[in-house]
């Protein structure tokens, strides 16, 4: 038995075909754009929103956390809903509230509106990885699994990408305002796209069995207890500097210019787009040859922390080069997430890459708004602002330091 979709055909072994897959994932991919997009365009907009809103560091910080807060708040509900209820009908009814708060933020007039829509917009899109996560471990072999997460990563680049210099062109042109309409309009047309090529899960199988699952289960992981310190410190660390830090360091440490800045934050995520693809294009054969993702986080992730205590000593000097060394490196966390999914029975997929999920965007909240409060705390007790950025980065690297070696010692047997 076969189930034909708009965009190709389902089998009865649950496994799409080949042509189905790509129109599923490109459906996707397009939504995780969006979602990366609005997120890393505080980084761009953090110049005009401090001037025109008077905010602090900590203000910063917690304007760009709000959305990640709003995502965390919504990952527990979210995998439940994705186990019982499916990938398609779950994002539709996300991505719904995702273009209200693109709304509301355009019309802001004070911080608090801004912060609550900032929250309203990470709840919204809070299933765009998630979702299609789930359907890939459902729909597609192992292998291509870690290929199509990688590859959804790489488009989650090409989001932050616009949310750079396109975005810095745009700006006189029209505002950061209409940036915010437009934003909204994509995310209409996105769910269009998704209500017509993604393929709803069958109700009654996805109901039977996710109703005896329950998130016990995972968090009683011993693979989930090893990985989540790592998915906290160092994968939210990796998109708390990606998303905002690393701007506001090239301008306020480094010297630059917004415009420079946002340069900078191109060419960053422009490397980060070819790092994901790059870890599409080279799992399969990897895998094939040992290199599991736990084996490559071991190697990988002292390198970038490396990178990261090169780039806080060189202060001044370090542009988005240093930036962009540290979060290329640091991309290997990104192997973590399809491998938490299939570690798991399929009814608990949902649950499992959700609970994951939450670690790392509560992660990413209290890491921006950490660091943020940090600055602020030792500009308080008299250290320059150079400084002050650097003491703060100072906390954060041992965090993730600490973080890892939890890692090596955890046990990875459930």
């Amino acid at each position: 038995m076969t189930i034909n979709t708009n965009a190709g055909t389902l089998h009865d072994s649950g496994r799409l075909d080949r042509k189905a897959a790509a129109f599923v994932f490109l459906a996707f991919a397009a939504a995780y754009f969006c979602s990366t997009l609005v997120r890393a365009i505080t980084a761009t907009l953090s110049p005009v929103l401090t001037q025109d809103f008077s905010l602090k560091a900590s203000d910063l910080g917690l304007l760009a956390g709000g959305y990640f807060f709003g995502f965390a708040a919504m990952q527990l509900p979210l995998g439940r809903w994705l186990d019982r209820y499916g990938p398609k009908s779950v994002i539709l009814y996300f991505l719904s509230f995702a273009v209200l708060g693109c709304v509301a933020f355009s019309m802001a007039s004070s911080f608090a509106w801004l912060l609550a829509a900032r929250v309203l917009v990470g709840m919204g899109v809070s299933a765009c990885l998630m979702a299609p996560l789930t359907g890939f471990r459902r729909w597609l072999d192992g292998p291509t699994v870690l290929r199509a997460n990688s590859w959804m990563l790489m488009t989650g680049s090409l989001g932050m990408l616009s949310s750079t210099l396109p975005v810095q062109w745009l700006m006189p042109l029209t505002g950061w305002r209409p940036l915010f309409w437009l934003l909204a309009i994509l995310i209409l047309l996105c769910m269009a796209v998704i209500a017509w090529v993604v393929p709803a899960s069958p109700r009654a199988t996805v109901t039977v069995e996710a109703s005896s699952a329950t998130y016990s289960e995972v968090w009683k992981s011993r693979y989930f207890q090893k990985m989540s310190p790592l998915a906290f410190f160092n994968y939210g660390g990796l998109i708390a500097v990606q998303t905002l830090w690393a701007g506001p360091w090239m301008v306020r440490v480094a010297g630059y210019t917004p415009l420079d800045s946002a340069t900078g934050l191109f060419y960053l995520n422009a490397c980060m787009l070819v790092t994901f693809w790059g870890w599409g294009m080279l799992m399969p054969w990897l895998l094939g040859r040992g290199w599991s993702p736990e084996r490559l986080i071991a190697w990988v992730v002292p390198l970038s922390l490396l990178a990261l205590a090169i780039n806080i000593a060189g202060a001044s000097a370090t542009g988005w080069i240093g930036w962009a060394s540290f979060c290329v490196l640091s991309s290997v966390m990104g192997l973590a997430q399809p491998a938490m999914g299939m570690a798991f029975k399929p009814s608990l997929v949902g649950r499992a890459l959700s609970a994951y999920n939450l670690m790392i965007f509560s992660g990413v909240f209290c890491v921006q708004w950490g660091i943020g409060l940090l600055i602020d705390a030792f500009k308080v007790a008299g250290m320059s602002e150079i400084v002050s950025f650097q003491a703060a980065m100072l906390v954060f690297l041992c965090c993730c330091l600490a973080s890892y070696v939890w890692f090596l010692r955890g046990k990875a047997d459930n």
